[in-house]
């Protein structure tokens, strides 16, 4: 139907930095076999999408790529992970005693990493990226972007637009894996919630 866009976000790779559950943030990290291997198996339909977009960062990237190797996806700087400041690339061991860290473990509504993001300026930049996404779709007609991102993004976009509201902290997205949400055209324009969800890979495919 003309009047429906389904939009699917899905999650980069495992990357090197995540299997030390290192925060990462706008730093990078290589994707690990493990992901590579996951991603090259994953069977999606490069004409089924009209619009291919991906977070700026090199593990999104890669992960597009990999997934349509024959793509050039607009680059989206406000699908950026959250910025953790200080605590970038360091693990839960190394920062367990921080006192900065236990404030933000605690309220990481509240209280911001060190030099990095609060979560007010990471939901303000997350909400531009998807306002410009949809400018996109309105104007160019476009009806099935596939969106490249991370863990955080999604998470927000879910509270934000799923069916089901669930708080951020509530909502699971793995690597290598994300959601379609659906939407009436109108229903975008107006910034409501989608009407339906969906995972991605579906989970009949025994790759996802």
């Amino acid at each position: 139907m003309d009047d429906i866009v389904v939009i699917t976000l899905f999650r980069h790779g495992l990357t090197e930095g995540n299997k030390r559950r290192a925060y990462m943030g706008w730093n990078d990290s290589p994707l690990s076999e493990e992901a590579v291997t996951q991603l090259t198996a994953i069977k999606l339909e490069p004409s089924h999408y009209d619009y291919f977009i991906s977070s700026d960062l090199n593990r999104c990237l890669a992960t597009m790529k990999l997934l349509f190797p024959e793509v050039s996806p607009e680059k989206y700087t406000e699908f950026r992970e959250l910025h953790f400041g200080d605590f970038q690339e360091k693990t839960y061991e190394d920062l367990k005693k921080d006192k900065a860290y236990q404030l933000w473990l605690k309220d990481s509504f509240q209280y911001s990493p060190p030099n990095g993001e609060s979560f007010v300026q990471f939901a303000e930049r997350i909400d531009k990226g998807w306002d410009r996404l949809v400018h996109q779709i309105l104007v160019n007609h476009i009806r099935n972007p596939f969106i490249v991102t991370h863990g955080g993004v999604i998470k927000y976009i879910l509270q934000q637009y799923a069916p089901n509201e669930k708080d951020f902290w509530d909502w699971h997205v793995t690597h290598g894996n994300g959601y379609e949400l659906s939407f009436q055209l109108d229903q975008l324009r107006r910034g409501e919630r989608c009407i339906s969800l969906r995972e991605v890979p579906s989970m009949e495919n025994e790759n996802g």
